[in-house]
């Protein structure tokens, strides 16, 4: 056969590959992003940062329901890449998850495409590198999932719409922040707050008096929780990580990390500047930062001080999570209402609970869940399931519940049903807000509160109208616990957003198994999955 006929037909079945797996009848969108090391001044020292297409933060993905996002990603560093997609189900694709235990890295100087399909999803997300400590040097950026045009949306069209990225940094390298960990040594207290990148004064938004705005607000950051403000201004919850909420007013709002909302404000005030507040919730000292809303007919700069917020407040911020509740007559995704899915009658089949814990490990800083402090295998975990590689992990490495035994390493992975309906228990015994993520779900914060919990907290339990996310907080000593409906197959990351916790083993792997090989159930391998470890030099599928 001719070269350039081969070529053609190599083409045709990688884009035949594409129609097949993501559906061809849904838009596609493209994207080519080029992964560089830059200098970065956040908080007025020169960095070395990651850009993507020399932008820090990187640019935003805009989307609409069941879009197909092919992003191919050219990693120019010196260090192997990889991005994830925080909030992103990746439904019966895990393998496009991004993180280690289903992906390869990208090695230097390589590329790799990303096959994305953002089924069944509206909302306020974002993407993340998530190797090494590389989110200590940016190239995260937001994701904006729209609804379909026919799909209604409870508020009406925002004047403007942008995203606001906020996260505690440091002026150290991401290098030198790793390097501490790997010493087993605990990373001080961060050095402020970006938003956008920007560190205080640096960022602004542009707005018109009298018209609404919506802000899609994430906390991006690797430590703490956040409270987020604008002087003189109340903002408005509409959505929080894919689910249309009860539309409650409140003066400031807490994103703990990890964690993505929407929240919609209306430039009502005398024309001039004012101050966008964001500050650390629960430490001391308090660190504080600013950007600046400007009225396009502003009479003057900001004035008098930035406004304050709640600080160590606990009980503020359980009261305020515990109001954020979903729009049961909203449409979501589909047109039909939200609260067509009543998870309240549904029986659960099986609880698990998780307790964090922190301690020592050959005289090393490390932090565990039920005991076990996970250590990355030399193959991605779900290369090692599809290619039945054995000794990489075992299944039931790590027990449903708490034994309180002392801390041991091992790459811990959770079997569970395909199709089960359960329940997880987050407890927190220690005197820190810890912040848990699962990949591959939205799940339903059904409660939380102070204490042990025991089987009578369920007593408890708002099993009519919870809002669904994909990242819960646990407030000290405290409990959340959570019912999750395991529709999607795939290897899926359980971790603490607490970023130096979840690098030193805070984390684990859910494998939500079936014996089915059907694609109702999961895709295959993709083609072009990059091979490493053990899976070195295995063939993915003929084209």
């Amino acid at each position: 056969m001719p070269l350039h006929l081969a070529v053609a037909m190599a083409l045709f079945y990688v884009t035949a590959s594409l129609f097949a797996i993501a559906g061809a009848e849904d838009p596609y969108r493209f994207f080519s992003w080029n992964i560089t090391y830059g200098d970065i001044y956040p908080l007025g020292v020169r960095q070395t940062g990651f850009l993507v297409n020399g932008q820090f933060p990187g640019p935003d993905i805009h989307s609409v329901t069941n879009d197909n996002l092919i992003i191919n990603v050219f990693n120019n560093l010196n260090e192997s890449f990889l991005l994830s997609w925080n909030g992103i189900q990746q439904r019966r694709n895990s393998y496009e998850d991004g993180v280690y235990g289903t992906t390869c890295p990208i090695p230097p100087g390589k590329n790799f495409t990303y096959i994305l399909q953002v089924k069944d999803q509206i909302g306020s997300f974002y993407y993340f590198p998530s190797l090494s400590f590389h989110k200590a040097a940016g190239g995260f950026g937001g994701i904006r999932i729209l609804s379909r045009p026919r799909i209604p949306v409870p508020f009406p069209d925002p004047a403007g719409d942008y995203t606001v990225l906020i996260g505690d940094w440091y002026k150290s390298n991401h290098t030198d922040l790793k390097a501490r960990l790997d010493r087993g040594k605990q990373l001080p207290f961060p050095d402020g707050i970006l938003i956008n990148g920007r560190g205080p004064g640096g960022a602004s938004f542009n707005v018109e008096q009298g018209k609404t705005y919506r802000l899609r607000i994430s906390n991006v950051g690797l430590q703490n929780s956040l409270n987020f403000r604008i002087q003189n201004h109340r903002l408005t919850l509409v959505e929080v990580e894919g689910t249309h909420t009860l539309q409650t007013t409140y003066s400031s709002i807490d994103l703990h990390l990890g964690q993505s909302c929407s929240v919609l404000f209306t430039a009502d005030q005398p024309a001039q500047d004012y101050y966008i507040a964001v500050s650390t919730r629960f430490t001391s000292p308090v660190l504080t930062t600013t950007a600046t809303l400007r009225y396009s007919n502003s009479a003057g700069p900001v004035s008098g001080p930035p406004p304050g917020g709640p600080t160590i407040q606990i009980d503020w911020s359980l009261n305020q999570a515990r109001s954020i509740r979903t729009n049961l007559t909203a449409s979501g995704p589909r047109p039909n209402p939200q609260g067509s899915y009543h998870y309240g009658l549904i029986n659960t089949t099986r609880t698990i609970r998780l307790a964090n814990s922190a301690g020592q490990v050959n005289g090393k800083q490390r932090y565990a869940v039920n005991s076990v402090s996970f250590v990355p295998a030399d193959t991605p975990l779900k290369l090692a399931d599809y290619f039945k590689i054995g000794g990489v992990f075992r299944i039931g490495s790590i027990s449903d519940n708490p034994y309180g035994g002392g801390i041991y390493l091992d790459t811990s992975v959770m079997n569970a049903d395909y199709r089960a309906f359960i329940e997880i228990i987050f407890q927190n015994n220690e005197n820190i807000v810890q912040s848990w993520h699962l990949d591959g779900y939205s799940f339903f914060v059904v409660g939380m509160d102070g204490g042990q919990w025991t089987a009578a907290s369920r007593n408890g339990y708002n099993l009519r109208d919870a809002v669904s996310r994909c990242t819960t907080q646990v407030y000290p000593k405290s409990w959340t616990a959570i019912y999750v409906a395991l529709d999607n197959v795939g290897m899926w990351n359980l971790r603490s957003e607490y970023w130096a916790r979840q690098y030193l083993g805070q984390q684990f792997y859910l494998r939500v198994y079936t014996t089915s090989t059907s694609l109702r159930d999961e895709y295959p391998i993709p083609k072009n999955a990059l091979l490493c470890g053990r899976a070195s030099g295995r063939s993915t599928r003929p084209l």
